[in-house]
């Protein structure tokens, strides 16, 4: 598969050309792994590199960098050892699909559920758009149903 290239040119008043941004789908794909990668490890001075200023995360309309750090430390807080595996990942576009599995241990309240100490995982799906060589706008999917059946506060679905 041809690696697709965004490319932006920044000109200056002049019309020279300044500064060239290119990301190919291999540059947008690592970027996408490293924004799970520092999140995860509560490393928040690493996203302005990764995410717009302007950044928006959808559904949970988390917006920038300080609204990712945020809305990943209530996971942080509530699921020790946070760990996210990327299991596929393809790009079209400025677009990046990501399917992962997130895992930790349920030490903290979470959508309501008070701490169980049980390990968990769960499946998320993640489209991120690219703009000028960083995340801009992500759009997210989490397996809720699983979590919540893993925490308890679901009956697991019967035997078919």
């Amino acid at each position: 598969m041809l690696a697709t290239a965004a490319a932006a040119i920044l000109l200056d008043a002049n019309s020279q050309r300044r500064r060239c941004v290119v990301s190919s789908s291999e540059d947008m794909m690592k970027m996408v792994r490293d924004c799970f990668a520092e999140a995860s490890a509560g490393n928040w001075e690493a996203l302005p590199s990764i995410v717009t200023h302007d950044y928006v995360c959808h559904p949970e309309e988390a917006r920038g960098p300080e609204g990712l750090a945020e809305m990943v430390a209530g996971y942080r807080a509530a699921l020790a050892g946070l760990n996210v595996t990327i299991e596929h990942q393809f790009a079209d576009g400025d677009c990046v699909a990501t399917r992962g599995t997130v895992r930790g241990r349920h030490e903290g309240e979470l959508m309501g559920v008070a701490a169980t100490g049980r390990d968990v995982a769960f499946t998320t799906l993640t489209i991120s758009r690219f703009r000028d060589g960083k995340i801009a706008e992500e759009w997210e999917l989490v397996d809720v149903p699983s979590l919540l059946v893993q925490l308890g506060a679901l009956p697991a679905p019967a035997a078919v």
